[in-house]
């Protein structure tokens, strides 16, 4: 049994790096969305790719505000926040019960 627990102890923590990563990178793609980016940069270009899946649904339900500030990276932080303290700690916590 211990095995099976040291598996799911192994898929939380990659799954906490993961969510970890995404988290870095979505800051990243709010900041540089402050300064006019060159849309030909292979950064600015990876950035949006692999941010633009998440950002766009939360951003097409939510309204823009009239000065025109997209929330939408922060509701992706906060969950991505939950994610970690809620479904990776239970993860953690199953493991650590099933040893």
């Amino acid at each position: 049994m211990f095995i099976f627990a040291n598996f799911i102890e192994a898929i939380a923590v990659i799954i906490h790096y993961i969510l970890q990563i995404y988290l870095y990178i979505i800051i990243a793609r709010a900041l540089i969305s402050w300064v006019n980016p060159d849309p030909y940069n292979q950064i600015v270009q990876f950035l949006y790719k692999i941010t633009e899946p998440v950002l766009y649904p939360i951003r097409r339900r939510l309204p823009i505000t009239s000065y025109g500030i997209d929330f939408s990276p922060l509701i992706v932080l906060l969950i991505i926040f939950f994610l970690q303290e809620f479904f990776v700690k239970s993860l953690m916590q199953l493991a650590y019960n099933m040893h």
